[in-house]
């Protein structure tokens, strides 16, 4: 069964649009162990909404998991993992922060309870919701 995940990148770091150019890259650098467990548990196939953080504060599009989890290159003591996404579908129109927040669907979202992790699970409800926001078929 496919899961459901969100992930965050600053724009100015690694946008969408560096994923749409690049074709795929390791989600690496990621050093919160809750957030690491959360990628030990993304499998090949699983789909995660892609967020931009800080500046844009909006879900931009969707990724695909491409690889599991293997140690992450960028961690010299080998103890934290990365995976490895392409991009999906970018959203004609992305949803921010601010909408996610004003809709009671959306009120018990991982996201907003563990606000500075990196990744989170979403339920296919979430999920269902953010694509219709989003105006996307899920």
């Amino acid at each position: 069964m496919t899961s459901l995940w969100l992930i965050k990148s600053e724009p100015k770091k690694y946008a969408y649009a560096d994923l749409e150019r690049d074709g795929r890259t390791n989600w690496d650098g990621v050093r919160n162990n809750q957030a690491a467990l959360y990628l030990k548990a993304m499998k090949v196939g699983d789909m995660a909404l892609y967020y931009h953080s800080v500046t844009d504060l909006a879900v931009v599009g969707i990724a695909q998991v491409t690889k599991a989890a293997f140690i992450d290159p960028t961690d010299p003591a080998g103890r934290f993992v990365a995976v490895e996404v392409a991009p999906f579908k970018a959203f004609a129109c992305p949803v921010t922060l601010a909408e996610m927040k004003a809709n009671p669907a959306l009120a018990g979202m991982a996201m907003f309870r563990q606000f500075r992790l990196s990744v989170t699970p979403i339920t296919p409800e979430e999920w269902a919701t953010i694509l219709g926001m989003a105006g996307e078929k899920a």
